[in-house]
């Protein structure tokens, strides 16, 4: 994957410049913002990287996978392409594919190979988290989210043991693995199906909240904040004596910034 310079979005599909429309077609370069992440022509981009990789034997059954769709968004037909891709690469003995597809130059197809981890039922919780975290480090926003869209849905079904590798990467270096942490955990999130359990039960996911509380990285800040805030529409009571307790226990700036998140939804009641 090449470094790439960093660009500024336009603001509407129609006035992204016809050069940049080409070059995310062809996978040469990033999206700078989630207007050029729709604009992309996705069959397009399929089959220019498809001939890059000279997997073009791939091409039909994927297009023809994303066509039977019931419900095409561009996270369904993602999320597809990564399910095709990964029983594509399992057939055909294709061991070099994932890794080629997580180091392109285009942060969609990196999207894509998220996805196959996602997708990839013989994996325990432990194998999937530990592949995804390359994408949860990655430098585009895009592919951040969705390596924790991919593995959301498995961590749900393995909470415990999902917390207990999730609170060691609370304490990581990487502010993009400490959000990860969060985000991926949150009772409600966005764009996906709500966590009941913490929902019921938020104290359960304070080994991955308490190291965070002071955060200095705004990034990892605005998840725990939204975290409690998802939390409080469930138990108002837990998030209020935590936001307190930390009051105490770590008056920064940092921490201040996330009770105010956090209080946000019980503060308008």
């Amino acid at each position: 994957m090449t470094t790439q310079v960093k660009r500024k979005g336009a603001r509407s599909i129609k006035d992204i410049p016809q050069d940049i429309l080409e070059q995310l077609n062809l996978g040469e370069i990033e999206t700078a913002n989630l207007m050029e992440w729709l604009a992309i022509d996705t069959s397009e981009l399929l089959k220019n990287v498809l001939n890059q990789l000279k997997r073009q034997d791939y091409l039909k059954i994927t297009l023809k996978n994303i066509d039977n769709l019931k419900k095409k968004t561009i996270n369904t037909v993602n999320e597809t392409i990564g399910l095709s891709f990964h029983q594509l690469a399992t057939e055909n003995h294709d061991q070099d594919f994932l890794s080629l597809l997580s180091k392109h130059s285009s942060d969609s197809v990196r999207c894509w190979a998220a996805y196959m981890i996602g997708q990839n039922l013989s994996l325990e919780i432990a194998q999937k988290l530990s592949q995804i975290a390359f994408f949860a480090a990655d430098s585009h926003f895009g592919v951040r989210e969705v390596s924790w869209l991919a593995t959301r849905p498995d961590i749900a079904k393995s909470l415990d043991t999902s917390i207990e590798i999730l609170s060691k990467w609370s304490l990581s270096q990487d502010e993009n693995i400490r959000r990860f942490a969060s985000e991926a955990t949150r009772p409600r999130g966005v764009w996906c199906e709500h966590i009941e359990v913490l929902k019921k039960n938020p104290a359960l996911a304070l080994e991955i909240l308490e190291p965070l509380k002071s955060d200095k990285a705004k990034y990892v800040q605005d998840s725990v904040g939204n975290w409690l805030n998802d939390a409080s529409k469930t138990q108002s009571e837990f998030v209020k004596d935590l936001c307190k307790k930390w009051e105490k226990e770590s008056p920064t700036k940092e921490t201040n910034y996330i009770i105010k998140k956090a209080l946000r939804t019980l503060q308008k009641q």
